[in-house]
């Protein structure tokens, strides 16, 4: 497995050169981060160089980084993160690229690159809000149409923005501002003494 890792790490660093911004090797699997403007270029070419050949993309998600293990956020606060299989050599290697705007995060699709990026990008898309330029049809995919912000996002309220109800009166769903109360849910066993006049 080393020399499997030996041999792809060595292939990154020729084939993609300066465009790699960190290449780290941990637990047995490569994780390559590249800028921004170079996401789609480092994408096409993992794909076609012969040396390389990842042939699929597993998985894409998004990922917001702020208060990320517990730390304060150094950098870009949105990311995606893909999974990449190369059939013909068989190895996989970890894509990241972060989106460098926290108001409007965004990154080049690579829906023409692999075709099942399509759904993953849209995922991304709706949970998170990162808008994948050049995607055919960047719509929502798991929320209802009228929903909003976006649910994964660490600062969406846990109750949500709007609740959806049906109304006798008008027989039609409806929408209206969150009628949930916030409260303390923290198990017993970390409470601290006499918490709420307990004894």
């Amino acid at each position: 497995m080393t020399q499997k890792l030996d041999t792809l790490q060595a292939a990154l660093g020729t084939v993609l050169g300066p465009r790699i911004k960190a290449l780290v090797r941990d637990r047995g699997e490569l994780t390559l981060t590249v800028g921004v403007d170079d996401y789609a270029a480092v994408a096409l070419a993992l794909r076609d160089d012969a040396a390389l050949r990842f042939e699929q993309l597993v998985d894409l998600c998004g990922v917001d980084y702020a208060d990320y293990r517990n730390e304060t956020l150094q950098g870009p606060r949105y990311g995606i993160v893909s999974h990449l299989l190369s059939v013909t050599h068989n190895w996989r290697v970890r894509l990241k690229v972060h989106a460098p705007d926290d108001e409007l995060p965004a990154v080049a699709s690579v829906t023409e690159i692999w075709a099942s990026a399509n759904w993953f990008e849209r995922e991304a898309f709706d949970l998170f809000g990162i808008v994948f330029e050049g995607h055919a049809d960047l719509r929502r995919i798991l929320t209802d149409y009228g929903f909003i912000g976006h649910p994964m996002r660490k600062d969406f309220p846990t109750s949500g923005n709007v609740e959806m109800r049906y109304d006798e009166q008008t027989r039609r769903v409806i929408y209206q501002p969150v009628t949930i109360e916030p409260r303390e849910i923290v198990p017993r066993v970390v409470r601290e003494d006499h918490y709420g006049g307990l004894q």
